[in-house]
């Protein structure tokens, strides 16, 4: 049976928590994670079904592959703003249900588009982008989640919520060609035929199948144990205010870096591994992305305890090294040294990623709160305890507008590595465009949040305020 909305909801308040909130938090994180992780591996299905469309008969360029799979992270992108709102208009519970059951329509159609290898290019652009409904569970999953936990417990909460998500991107980089080539599950479509290098048949199809149960799980979970908060109710016009703060934009910025480097990397890696190395395997790519999701609550812990700011201006610097390791041996493919390098650089990007996409996200719930709370100096106790709750509704927002604006990375890094390859024959002058990008990231980040300033009027310094 249905669920009831939860009325009261304190999770700042110690006695609270420990007496009821931690049991009910805890329990709808689970079943969130579980359903985002679905999410990602729907999103990201064609990163790892594309590299195979030739081997089954259809001939599409290195450019189309490259606009294939970034096609998704630009749909996923723009729906992610309406699913941020949808928590606040229906409950985190019953838009988790309804989110979990729209991953069924990017699953039949790439089941019906690999069916035929005369499905033209432009259908199979539609498809993948319907695959990016699984990119705006992470939005509203995190918004929900960020109710339900103390501002002291917020980091580590979304960094868990995320990473469960995120390590979907490395599951279904390594399950799906596994299943690829098992006939028994083609029960649609039949089987892609003998390969042209003939090394036999592959069933596409497979990759959208196998995650059908797992779907249907999801959605039966958060139907029945996952609950709605009171408290997380808010009118569009309310969330939409966040649009005129300028501290929403410039955390914007910041994620693209963060996370549009994990998912953007993350969807271009198999078309990489396979245009510059094509003498290695593909079954290393799920690697990187592995790597980013288990390394995201480890930014959360450190940014808990460091400040956010701090953890991410370091990130920032690292991954500007990194990605000029990933350039620097790209420009030497050819060495019998190239491709561990190239890894190892890779690796370590993600790594950074994960990190970064943790510290990022603990920032702005401190913000929001340095931001309200400086409003309301010297009007008492009553007027801090209602800054305090608007800024949480206004977290919420901005902790799904910014997931929105960062997943654009997932469209921008595939297409820079394929206008790269198209004007100069390498994609090493992407890597160039992407150091520059950290590099302003770095600026903002000091700018922002660790330069120390006077604090006029009703403008935190955030520096102060330990962001």
């Amino acid at each position: 049976m249905s669920r009831p909305w939860i009325a009261e909801w304190h999770p700042d308040d110690d006695v609270f928590w420990e007496s009821t909130g931690k049991r009910i938090a805890r329990r709808n994180l689970v079943f969130s994670i579980f359903a985002e992780f679905l999410g990602f591996t729907v999103w990201l299905l064609w990163s790892v079904t594309a590299v195979r469309l030739s081997k089954a008969g259809f001939n599409f360029s290195t450019s189309q592959l490259f606009t294939l799979v970034s096609v998704p992270a630009l749909v996923g992108a723009a729906v992610r703003i309406p699913y941020t709102f949808a928590v606040a208009r229906f409950g985190g519970r019953n838009w988790t249900v309804v989110s979990a059951s729209l991953l069924l329509i990017p699953i039949a159609f790439l089941v019906v588009l690999v069916s035929d290898p005369d499905t033209p290019f432009w259908l199979f652009l539609v498809g993948a982008g319907t695959a990016g409904l699984g990119g705006g569970n992470f939005a509203s999953s995190m918004a929900n989640i960020s109710y339900f936990y103390p501002d002291k417990r917020k980091g580590v909460a979304l960094g868990f919520n995320a990473a469960g998500g995120n390590v979907g991107v490395a599951v279904v980089q390594l399950i799906v060609p596994l299943v690829v080539g098992v006939g028994a599950l083609a029960v649609v479509g039949g089987s892609q035929g003998a390969a042209p290098d003939g090394s036999g048949a592959i069933y596409l199809q497979n990759a959208a199948l196998i995650w059908v149960p797992f779907i249907l799980t999801a959605v039966a979970c958060a139907w029945f144990f996952m609950d709605n908060l009171r408290v997380a109710v808010a009118p569009p016009r309310a969330q939409a205010v966040v649009l005129r703060r300028s501290q929403t934009w410039v955390m914007s910025w910041l994620y693209v870096g963060t996370f549009g480097s994990f998912i953007g990397y993350s969807a271009g890696l198999p078309l990489m591994v396979k245009t510059q190395f094509p003498q290695v395997g593909l079954s290393i790519a799920f690697l990187g992305p592995l790597i980013g999701s288990i390394s995201r609550p480890a930014g959360g812990w450190l940014a808990d305890r460091l400040g956010g700011a701090r953890i991410t201006f370091a990130t920032f610097v690292a991954m500007s090294a990194a990605a000029g390791g990933v350039g620097f041996f790209l420009s030497n493919k050819n060495e019998s040294w190239a491709f561990n390098g190239f890894l190892s650089s890779f690796v370590v990007l993600f790594l950074l990623a994960g990190i970064g996409n943790g510290s990022t996200f603990r920032m702005i719930p401190v913000i929001f709160r340095a931001l309200h709370l400086a409003e309301v100096t010297g009007q008492g106790p009553d007027a801090e305890k209602a800054a305090v709750a608007k800024a949480k509704r206004e977290t919420a927002a901005v902790l799904g507008f910014t997931s929105a604006i960062g997943a654009f990375g997932g469209w921008l890094i595939p297409q820079g590595y394929g206008l790269s390859t198209a004007i100069t024959g390498q994609p090493q002058s992407a890597l160039i465009g992407f150091v520059a990008f950290y590099a302003s990231c770095l600026g903002l980040t000091w700018w922002f949040y660790l330069r120390r300033r006077e604090s006029p009027g009703r403008v935190p310094s955030f520096a102060s305020a330990g962001v």
